[in-house]
C-alpha cells in the first residue's frame, strides 16, 4: 500500500485550461494510443492533421481534409485538453473529442471532412486496406502498419466512399458530410459490435474536460500565479499517457507522443517525480515501468514501448535517488519497499559485475547513450569510459540500498556501505584531478575533456565529497549558467553548439539533478537560481526536448514530458519553500 505524506488542500478549481498549438502538442487523451497532430514521423510536420496511432510504432494512419464540393479550404487549427476545432469561418467548423481511450467523435456544420488513408499505396504487405462494411455501412480502414483497424460509423449526416476496395495506388476516403454531421472512429484488433453510444456530442466533450480537470487538480492542484505554466506541463503529461498495452504493463507516460513514443529508462524517473504529490501509486508505476523488463544480469531496457524492448544500451543509475526524492512525498509500505530494494539491488550489481575491468573499481559506460548524453563531449576522445556521474550515481545508490536493508531488517547494509565508500575513494583518487573531474577512457586511461556539463554532476553525491570539492563543482555549475539555465557544454568552448544536442543545449534532466545536488550540499542560492531561470525558460518557450542556451529557443520535440514533469517538480518545490503547496 502506498499513502500520501501531504493532502491537497480544498483549493478551488482553476478555469480550463489553455489553448496549445496542435504543431507543437498533439491533441490526446490519457490511456490512449491515438493523437491527432501534423507531426506524422521523426523531424515531419505536413500541412494537415492526421489520427496517428502509438501501436507498433508510430504511424499515421488517417488523413483529415475539410472540403467543400470535394475541393479541400483551409481551417485554423484550434485545440485545448477537451475538444480540437478546424475553425473555417462564421458558419463552417469541425470538432473532435474523444468519447474513450479508442473512440474519438467528429461533428461538422457548414463543410465537409475528408478522412482518407494517410499511406496512399496498398501492397501485400505496407499501406491500408479500405472497404465499405456490408453489415452496418461503416467505413473501415485496415492497416497493416499497427495491425489494427478504424471503423468511421455516421451517427449523422452523410458518408461518400471514394476507393473503396481498391488496390495499389489509388485515394482511399469517406468524406462525412451534410449541412450538419456527425462521426465516430475507433481503433480496434479484428471485430467488435456495430457502434453505438448513449452520450451526445457536447457530453463527450464535458467529459473529456471534466477527466483532464480532475487530473489536473490532483496533478497540480498546488500551482498558483506563480507557476503559470503549470496547466500545460500537465496537459503534456495527460496527453502522452498510455494504457497497458503491448509490452507496457502498467498506465506509462510515453517521452512524446511525437517520434520520441517510448519509455527510456531514466525519462521515466523524472515523470515519477511530477506525479508523486498527486497520485503516489501511479508515481511509483512509472518509476517501476522498466524494471518489468530487468534482464537477469540486473541491467534494464534502454527503453520500452508498444511493439519493441531495446536492450542494446542502458541508461545511468539515477533510481537510488530518484526513489529518495519519491520517498519525501510517499510513504511506501514494507511490500513496495522490500519489491524496490531488490530490483536496485540487482540494478547496482549490474554495473558492479558486467561493467567493471577485472582490478579496476569504477564502472564504464560503453557508449555515450549508456550515460543519456549521447553525444556529450566527455565521449571525444573514448566511447567507452568510466565517468565521474556515473560513480556518482552510484555512491548514492548504495547509499540508499544501505539505509533500505537496515529499514527492512535485512543484513546487507554493512555491504552496501563498503561498496559506497569504495566508490566514492576511487571517484576520489582516479577521476578528480585537483580542479575537476574527468572521465577516463577504460583501455587507453585518457582523461577526457572536462568542459561537459556531465563531469559536474557528481554535485548530484555532494553530501559524501569533501567540501573544497564541492565548491569547486559549483563554481564550475555558475560558470555554465546563462540566462536561462546550465548548458550542457560550456558556452564560449569550441565544440559549444547552439543545436548540438548534448554539447551546448540545456536539458530537464540534467538541470534536475544539478539543482537537487547543489540544494542538498548547501548551495542553496545557486540551487534557487537554477530552478528560477529553468522555469522561466519552460514558461517563455514551452517544454521542448531541449533549448537553445542562448536564445532559450525550444529545439526538437516540442512536447517533451521530462521536460514538463521537471517543470512541475521544480515549481512544487519552489511552491513549498514558499508555503504556498501542502499537497
Amino acid at each position: 500500500m502506498i499513502s500520501f505524506l501531504y493532502e491537497h488542500p480544498s483549493a478551488p478549481r482553476r478555469p480550463a485550461a489553455p489553448s496549445f498549438d496542435v504543431r507543437e502538442i498533439p491533441f490526446s487523451y490519457r490511456g490512449s494510443w491515438l493523437d491527432i497532430s501534423p507531426v506524422v514521423a521523426l523531424h515531419t510536420t505536413t500541412d494537415q492533421l492526421h489520427l496517428v496511432s502509438h501501436q507498433t510504432g508510430m504511424h499515421a494512419v488517417l488523413r483529415f481534409a475539410p472540403e467543400r464540393d470535394g475541393v479541400a479550404v483551409a481551417a485554423e487549427w484550434v485545440s485545448t485538453a477537451s475538444h480540437l476545432q478546424w475553425r473555417v469561418d462564421d458558419e463552417a467548423a469541425i470538432t473532435a473529442a474523444f468519447e474513450t481511450t479508442g473512440t474519438l467523435r467528429i461533428r461538422g456544420r457548414g463543410v465537409d471532412l475528408r478522412v482518407a488513408d494517410a499511406t496512399a499505396v496498398l501492397t501485400p504487405f505496407t499501406g491500408t486496406y479500405f472497404f465499405e462494411d456490408p453489415i452496418d455501412g461503416a467505413a473501415i480502414f485496415t492497416s497493416y502498419e499497427t495491425g489494427r483497424r478504424y471503423r468511421v460509423t455516421s451517427i449523422s449526416g452523410e458518408l461518400r466512399f471514394d476507393g473503396a476496395e481498391a488496390l495499389g495506388a489509388t485515394e482511399r476516403a469517406v468524406v462525412a458530410g451534410g449541412a450538419e454531421w456527425e462521426i465516430a472512429i475507433e481503433e480496434f484488433e479484428t471485430a467488435r459490435p456495430s457502434y453505438t453510444s448513449d452520450l451526445d456530442f457536447e457530453s463527450v466533450v464535458d467529459a473529456a474536460g471534466a477527466a483532464f480537470d480532475d487530473y489536473r487538480h490532483t496533478m497540480a492542484g498546488w500551482a498558483t500565479a506563480a507557476s503559470p505554466a503549470a496547466d500545460l506541463a500537465v496537459y503534456v503529461l495527460w496527453s502522452a499517457s498510455v494504457g497497458p498495452r503491448g509490452f507496457l504493463r502498467r498506465e506509462s507516460i510515453l517521452m512524446s507522443k511525437h517520434w520520441m513514443d517510448k519509455v527510456w529508462s531514466w525519462d521515466h524517473c523524472f515523470n515519477a517525480l511530477a506525479l508523486v504529490g498527486g497520485d503516489a501509486g501511479l508515481a511509483i508505476d512509472q518509476f517501476l515501468t522498466p524494471f518489468d523488463h530487468q534482464e537477469s544480469s540486473g541491467a534494464l531496457p534502454d527503453s520500452v514501448t508498444h511493439s519493441e524492448i531495446l536492450y542494446n544500451f542502458v541508461k545511468p543509475p539515477i533510481h537510488g535517488w530518484a526513489l529518495t526524492l519519491l520517498r519525501e512525498q510517499a510513504e511506501l509500505d514494507q511490500a513496495t519497499l522490500t519489491t524496490i530494494y531488490g530490483l536496485l539491488s540487482r540494478w547496482s550489481r549490474f554495473w558492479l559485475d558486467a561493467r567493471r575491468v577485472p582490478g579496476h573499481a569504477i564502472p564504464h559506460y560503453q557508449h555515450g547513450n549508456d550515460s543519456g548524453w549521447d553525444n556529450s563531449t566527455a565521449f571525444d576522445h573514448d566511447r567507452a569510459i568510466e565517468a565521474p556521474d556515473l560513480a556518482a550515481f552510484l555512491v548514492v545508490q548504495f547509499d540508499v540500498l544501505a539505509d533500505l536493508a537496515d529499514e527492512l531488517g535485512l543484513d546487507e547494509g554493512a555491504a552496501w556501505r563498503t561498496e559506497r565508500d569504495q566508490m566514492r575513494s576511487a571517484l576520489l583518487s582516479q577521476l578528480w584531478n585537483g580542479s575537476s573531474f574527468v572521465a577516463q577512457g577504460v583501455r587507453s586511461g585518457r582523461q577526457s575533456k572536462t568542459t561537459s556539463l556531465l563531469t559536474l554532476l557528481p554535485i548530484v553525491a555532494g553530501e559524501h565529497l569533501p567540501a573544497d570539492v564541492t565548491q569547486l563543482l559549483a563554481d564550475s555549475i555558475d560558470a555554465h549558467l546563462t540566462e536561462f539555465g546550465p548548458a550542457t557544454q560550456l558556452p564560449g568552448t569550441p565544440e559549444y553548439e547552439d543545436d548540438g544536442y548534448w554539447r551546448g543545449p540545456i536539458w530537464a534532466p540534467s538541470t534536475v539533478l544539478i539543482e537537487s545536488g547543489l540544494r542538498r550540499t548547501g548551495f542553496t542560492e545557486l540551487a534557487d537560481t537554477v530552478s528560477e531561470r529553468f522555469r522561466a525558460l519552460c514558461e517563455k518557450s514551452g517544454f521542448a526536448e531541449n533549448f537553445d542556451a542562448i536564445t532559450g529557443a525550444g529545439l526538437r520535440d516540442r512536447a517533451y514530458t521530462w521536460t514538463a514533469s521537471s517543470y512541475l517538480h521544480l515549481a512544487r518545490e519552489a511552491e513549498l519553500r514558499r508555503g504556498g503547496a501542502s499537497g
